[in-house]
């Protein structure tokens, strides 16, 4: 087998191939003996027609045959011979086989960037110490409250509606006097005044309307609208109030506590309520120490990216905005997106997503980085505490699912190279900014 590399980039080769004539006759001969013994022609008995009759009628399906096989024998063994480390998947370009002439193709690869040792150490990073506030606290009770035990009751007053009303109402919204799919004729429809379930110029028109009362107002949605069907468009609305509610809550005290789960005491609630907080603040601390070492090791760091990988960016990205949207019941159709269009739209995410995939991998064969079994114990408990299973059954999970297993533990490898870098590096600790806190 003769085997040269013609490059048509740093990460992308085309591997000419020839396997002499020789081999490609014997196995010629070979798959036609083989077929001989097993099919059945008329005129003849098993196993007894002539070569020449075979080759006749199977010729197409043995050199079709024969050319995959050549294909999948030698390709690995080229590959290996040029010390590449292939992603993706090969583009193979045949040529017609012949048992007088040597076989040859052509097989382009795309492979893992040659990256120079990363000097990663002694990186200025800035930890920003983010604690949560009593008043988040109140404000998770609070929400817990309403999303889960607020009862809704009329309001017997006679009265205009106002902000944190439940108003009940018959809408219908035109576009150049035709509804949409979002605007199309709904009856009790029951929102909440200020939570802008459509738009919060929506609400404020709704505002100061009587039960009974029927009115009709111009949106105008911003361009950048979360329902794309309505971006930048103004809608004409025809709203009538039918009725009004308010929201009735429970008191806060440890009678309330017991409904949540196994607690005893509001306090107990409030526990676990600030634990999650700050465990949210923690991952967000974590987050920005990661955006700070990639930042700067991307500019010590110099080197193309292979497009399978970029493309595999971007089917995680898609598939995780599919999921969300499923989550809520929408889909891209409704949101005016397409695959395509999501794929364009974070490309630039995708590429730095793989470039950080690829710096974390030079630095974990720089220094020879391996997982423990107690560290692959901690990320089955990990998993098992934030999906609030036995530990014991999600390691016979993985361990039933070798490709799970083996993705998992390159993840803690990956976490383990981090972890490396930020240990490495000259931490400044920083309390966050008013701008910081008010955002929050």
């Amino acid at each position: 087998m003769q085997v040269t590399v013609e490059d048509q980039s740093s990460v992308k080769k085309t591997l000419h191939i020839e396997i002499p004539q020789d081999v490609v006759a014997r196995e010629l001969n070979s798959t036609f003996n083989s077929l001989k013994k097993d099919v059945q022609i008329k005129g003849f008995r098993p196993g007894k027609a002539p070569v020449s009759v075979i080759k006749q009628r199977y010729k197409d399906r043995v050199h079709a045959d024969v050319t995959m096989q050549l294909i999948q024998n030698s390709l690995p063994e080229a590959i290996k011979e040029q010390n590449m480390h292939v992603v993706g998947e090969p583009d193979i370009d045949p040529s017609d086989i012949s048992e007088e002439a040597p076989f040859t193709y052509t097989a382009t690869v795309e492979v893992k960037p040659d990256i120079e040792d990363i000097d990663y150490k002694g990186i200025d990073l800035t930890k920003t110490l983010y604690k949560y506030s009593e008043s988040e606290v109140d404000n998770q009770l609070n929400t817990i409250l309403q999303r889960n035990f607020a009862e809704v009751k009329d309001i017997e007053e006679s009265r205009a509606a106002r902000e944190g009303d439940v108003a009940v109402i018959t809408y219908e919204g035109l576009h150049d006097g035709q509804p949409l799919e979002s605007t199309e004729k709904t009856s009790d429809f029951n929102m909440k005044i200020g939570s802008a379930v459509i738009d919060k110029a929506f609400d404020d028109k709704i505002k100061g309307m009587n039960v009974g009362d029927a009115k009709t107002f111009d949106v105008a949605f911003p361009e950048d609208h979360a329902n794309a069907e309505l971006a930048g468009k103004t809608i004409s609305y025809t709203v009538t109030l039918n009725a009004l509610k308010e929201e009735h809550l429970p008191p806060l005290d440890d009678e309330f506590a017991k409904k949540l789960g196994p607690y005893e005491t509001l306090e107990q609630v409030k526990d676990e309520i600030r634990k999650n907080l700050q465990s949210g603040y923690d991952k967000r601390t974590e987050q920005e120490l990661n955006e700070q070492v990639f930042a700067a090791l991307l500019e010590k760091s110099d080197f193309e990216v292979p497009d399978s990988l970029i493309k595999h960016e971007q089917d995680g990205i898609v598939d995780e905005i599919e999921r969300t949207y499923s989550a809520y019941n929408l889909s891209m159709e409704t949101m005016g997106q397409t695959h395509d269009s999501i794929r364009d739209q974070y490309r630039d995410t995708a590429v730095k997503q793989a470039k950080r995939h690829l710096i974390l991998n030079k630095i974990i064969e720089q220094e020879d980085l391996k997982i423990t079994e107690v560290e692959m114990e901690d990320g089955f408990a990990d998993i098992a505490a934030g999906m609030q299973q036995p530990p014991e059954m999600i390691k016979q999970f993985y361990q039933g699912n070798p490709e799970q297993l083996d993705a998992l533990r390159y993840t803690l490898l990956e976490k383990k190279a981090m972890k490396l870098i930020i240990d490495n590096g000259t931490i400044t600790e920083v309390e966050p900014s008013e701008e910081t806190k008010s955002e929050e």
